[in-house]
């Protein structure tokens, strides 16, 4: 299993509650967490066959952006 990290605009529960159900829809991500308290907004996320690239378009259709760290 892989952890990849990326900086987001995702800064409140509010936006939280929009990304959830995209990310936790996604069959390749086994585990995923937003650090709110960080100035990055770092989103954590566990995979074993997603890239970086695959993630950051999960994120967009939320409507938020992922940039791979």
């Amino acid at each position: 299993m892989k952890t990849l990290k990326f900086k987001t605009n995702i800064n409140c529960g509010n936006c939280l509650s929009k990304v959830s159900p995209i990310l936790n829809a996604e069959s390749g991500i086994a585990e995923w967490n937003v650090d709110l308290q960080d100035t990055e907004k770092t989103l954590t996320v566990k995979t074993e066959d997603l890239n970086p690239e695959d993630i950051k378009k999960t994120v967009l259709k939320s409507g938020f952006l992922a940039n791979p760290k």
